[in-house]
């Protein structure tokens, strides 16, 4: 049953530049109709000028939402009251008003280990993994990779100090930073991790020619689209187990709504509607 909109209705946006490829609305819109929660969830296209007036009037006002490239590292300065996640990554990617205060989390970090866990069919503990990024979305899946237990993470990114930093703040022994693909050519890691934005659009070139290296188990691209992207269809081709950030959409987005509503967030309802644009 849909929740008529009143004067009441929470409002929850989705803020970043690109936004109008998200099926973030999507998918909260069915979770919050499914729920019964009296809420509404847009996506509004903003610049980093504007972010923090934005996080700060939505919340007081009672509202909440989500933040996405390439603003979640400011995002997180923002807040009056960060969780241990965005403290941990430095990155925040929900926010919601609480008891007067701006409250955030990264829900990516819970998001990325029940994704990735369900695509393996097993926790990838002892794994051999290359992230390849060294932003928000990066910070989030190193944490939670290092948290489900892998052997090593080596992180390739356009900006070696950028990767360094990262490695720094989160890493440990465990992390390590290539400085060029040519670095980690023949290399064989159990599980590849796209984190950048390439594969937004369609002519945009590939994170990674996946032939350079020795071997690939599994491929996650964090980027999703309607038809999957050009990533995960080029290790297809190559035989490789592969999926898009949809399942991460799904599960972050459930941390989130979980943030938001004090509840259960309903997942079935949530892949439904996401399935329901990717294949209609």
């Amino acid at each position: 049953m849909s929740v008529p909109l009143t004067s009441s209705t929470r409002v929850l946006a989705l803020l970043g530049d690109p936004v109008a490829h998200s099926l973030s609305p999507v998918v909260q819109n069915a979770a919050f109709q499914a729920a019964e929660v009296d809420g509404v969830y847009v996506a509004l296209r903003c610049d980093q000028r504007d972010l923090p007036g934005l996080i700060q009037a939505i919340s007081r006002a009672g509202g909440g939402g989500n933040v996405t490239l390439p603003h979640k590292e400011r995002a997180a300065a923002v807040l009056d009251a960060p969780s241990e996640a965005v403290r941990r990554t430095g990155a925040c990617n929900t926010f919601w008003g609480e008891g007067g205060r701006v409250h955030g989390d990264n829900t990516d970090v819970e998001g990325f280990k029940r994704a990735t866990s369900r695509f393996l069919e097993r926790p990838p503990e002892g794994f051999r993994v290359l992230l390849l990024g060294a932003g928000g979305a990066a910070r989030a899946s190193l944490v939670g990779l290092l948290d489900l237990g892998v052997r090593e993470v080596m992180i390739l990114n356009r900006t070696t100090e950028r990767a360094r930093a990262v490695a720094r703040r989160i890493g440990g022994e465990r992390v390590r930073v290539a400085d060029t693909i040519g670095h980690i050519e023949g290399e064989r890691f159990d599980l590849v991790v796209n984190t950048t934005r390439l594969g937004l659009e369609e002519e945009d070139p590939l994170p990674l020619e996946l032939g350079r290296l020795g071997r690939a188990g599994a491929v996650m691209d964090l980027v999703y689209g309607p038809e999957g992207t050009p990533f995960v269809r080029a290790a297809a081709a190559l035989g490789i187990p592969a999926t898009d950030g949809g399942e991460m959409l799904v599960q972050q987005g459930a941390v989130s709504f979980e943030c938001w509503w004090k509840g259960p967030a309903p997942l079935e309802s949530m892949r439904e509607a996401l399935e329901g644009v990717r294949v209609g």
